[in-house]
């Protein structure tokens, strides 16, 4: 239900499920500084 709410059931409706782990989780700054690079960097 909640997904559905969200629209998540809705064609073109992208989900992101994402789990931090070791110091990705612990630590916000590092977090913060790696999914910046991934985010604008090309693949």
């Amino acid at each position: 239900l909640c997904m559905e709410m969200r629209g998540a059931e809705s064609h073109h409706s992208p989900t992101t499920t994402s789990c931090m782990l070791g110091v990705f989780k612990e630590d916000a700054r590092t977090r913060k500084e790696f999914l910046e690079l991934i985010k604008t960097r090309p693949v």
